[in-house]
């Protein structure tokens, strides 16, 4: 048996930690790798029209399925094109392992062709990044970098020079276990002692929660009904709690909507559950806030805090449940319950009148169809602008769908590379993008890496021919838009010049149908939808400072998105509420 070279025994050593897919874009310093992954059967090499789609393939799928994944690029500017979407998993806690690809090792430090530095460019947008210098000093070297990536919940850059690459692997290499899950960290006896005494005292309390819920629903509804709190979230929040809640008062920052904004700050007590949510100013400065969170560094690194308790969320409140005083007293819930459902009515009247009728079709019409039309467990992939407002808005999570975009980095374009992730983990699975026509173009080539593979991704284009959040940004500031409208093709024309299903679609009559066809059809296909490019957003609460500029009245014409099935569930949570 012939002996293993480095690129086989680092493609091996990925294959013990579960990836099983490496996406990237093929280059003569990765030849060895890509080669090694041609002969082993157990992980497949993934194409795609550009580096950045590879690295945010990897993170969505790490974000579906919880395990690492893993992307390359080759020397130079190849694997400089990731770093975009290591940036994007790095900071949505994705676990992703990228391997840098390197110029020949007896030419670094000498201005070589397509020299860069990958060790050193990539530190900021990860946990570990270092370069493989020897043959014996990979499987440590790659060992060390997985575990980074597992342990921390983010990324581990590799740098490998191709030479190295090609050399013979050292004879019995030790084959070391491999961490490839994280353990639930318990908060100490002291900080859950405080934060009991904490909430016995607080007559309102509200939980606002973000995307460290995740499986720990049935324990926040728990611990909610228990203390009679209102419960607000975050936008990576949103697919974890929103769901099943009697408690839910919306969500908080600039995409919000219903009445958490008043819940967090008109308690006496707020508990940031999971969430790391950058918006300060929507938080409150006058009164007590515990924040509970398995990261240490977020602690307290938004608001000031009145107690840090370093944990994971579900094991922090199976300690409380039991040990806190079930309050009685319901009103400071009942009331925020109201807000929150008179907050609703007001908004879905701006999208039903006559919006059958309303040419171009309004953006809030297109996602609350889609929220009805697609399936109950689809995974919607969501382009940062406007996209990020609907899909906060209208997409209603159930506890089985997913909901991924790039939330903390806010990149654009990301929505349809992060689809290939999400559909090569479960062909079966209905995934949906939801693009805007910038980030769509931005990344338009990834269309055919989904031919390519016969992904069958539905793409839902919201074409507005403008970069609308960009608009709304400038008539904030008190600026004329400029530099934001797009001349764009036929989208649907140019899916079918692809090989695959296109249509488009310019009347509300014909929206229904459409997406009904395209989820149908068995491979990719395209929904080229003409929207309203006025429909802009409007946050829930607006300060002098946010408005400069900008008329108030505009808000009379301006939509303010409205808020699709949430108003049923709001309505439902009122009969809940003891009349007097």
């Amino acid at each position: 048996m012939a002996r293993q070279n480095v690129a086989e025994q680092f493609v091996d050593i990925l294959v013990r930690a579960g990836v099983r897919r490496l996406y990237g874009v093929v280059g003569d310093s990765l030849n060895p790798v890509v080669d090694a992954v041609r002969r082993n059967p157990a992980i497949d090499w993934i194409h795609v029209r550009h580096e950045e789609s590879a690295a945010f393939a990897a993170g969505a799928e790490a974000q579906i399925t919880g395990r690492l994944a893993a992307c390359a690029g080759s020397c130079g500017p190849g694997n400089l094109h990731l770093i975009n979407g290591l940036y994007d998993a790095h900071r949505s806690m994705a676990p992703v392992l990228a391997l840098a690809s390197h110029i020949p090792s007896s030419e670094i430090g000498l201005g070589y062709f397509q020299e860069t530095h990958p060790d050193r460019l990539f530190q900021e947008c990860s946990h570990y990044s270092e370069l493989i210098s020897s043959p014996k000093q990979m499987p440590r070297l790659l060992q060390t970098a997985i575990q980074h990536a597992v342990g921390q919940s983010g990324v581990s850059v590799v740098s490998l020079p191709g030479d190295i690459a090609a050399e013979p692997a050292p004879e019995k290499a030790a084959q070391s276990a491999l961490v490839t899950s994280r353990p639930t960290v318990r908060p100490g006896d002291e900080e859950i002692d405080r934060l009991v005494r904490m909430i016995d005292a607080a007559d309102r309390v509200t939980l606002f929660c973000g995307a460290g819920t995740a499986g720990a629903h049935a324990e926040v509804m728990e611990f909610a009904g228990r203390i009679k709190s209102p419960v607000g979230h975050a936008l990576r929040g949103k697919e974890w709690i929103q769901y099943d809640n009697p408690y839910d008062v919306g969500m908080s920052g600039l995409l919000g909507y219903g009445a958490a904004y008043e819940a967090t700050n008109e308690c006496d007590l707020l508990i940031l559950l999971g969430t790391d949510f950058p918006y300060n100013a929507f938080l409150p400065d006058d009164v007590r806030i515990a924040q509970v969170d398995v990261r240490p560094e977020v602690l307290g690194r938004r608001s000031r805090l009145d107690l840090a308790v370093w944990g994971d969320v579900r094991e922090t409140l199976r300690c409380l449940i039991p040990r806190v005083k079930e309050k009685t007293d319901r009103r400071f819930l009942d009331r925020m319950l109201k807000k929150h459902a008179d907050a609703l009515e007001g908004v879905v009247k701006a999208y039903t009148r006559k919006v059958e009728k309303h040419v171009p079709i309004h953006p809030e019409y297109v996602a609350a169809v889609l929220d009805e039309v697609a399936d109950d467990d689809a995974v919607f992939t969501v382009d940062t602008g406007m996209c990020n407002v609907w899909a906060a808005r209208y997409v209603s999570p159930n506890g089985r769908r997913r909901i991924i975009g790039s939330f903390s980095h806010g990149s654009m374009a990301n929505a349809l590379p992060m689809a290939i992730g999400a559909q090569f983990t479960d062909r079966r699975r209905q995934v949906v993008s939801m693009s805007g026509d910038g980030g769509f173009s931005m990344l338009m080539g990834e269309f055919l890496t989904l031919v390519q593979h016969d992904l069958p991704v539905k793409v839902v284009l919201f074409n507005n021919s403008s970069l609308g959040m960009v608009e709304l940004e400038m008539l904030v500031a008190g600026l004329p838009s400029h530099g934001t409208a797009n001349a764009n093709p036929d989208f649907a024309a140019v899916a079918r010049a692809c090989g695959a299903y296109g249509v488009r679609v310019e009347k509300p009559k014909q929206l229904a149908g459409a997406l009904r066809d395209a989820f149908r059809h068995k491979g990719p296909a395209l929904v080229d939808i003409v929207t309203d490019p006025n429909a802009l957003s409007i946050p829930p609460k607006i300060s002098r400072e946010m408005v400069t500029g900008f008329a108030l009245s505009a808000s009379k014409i301006v939509l303010d998105g409205g808020v699709g099935r949430m108003l049923q569930m709001a309505r439902s949570n009122l009969r809940n509420v003891p009349r007097p």
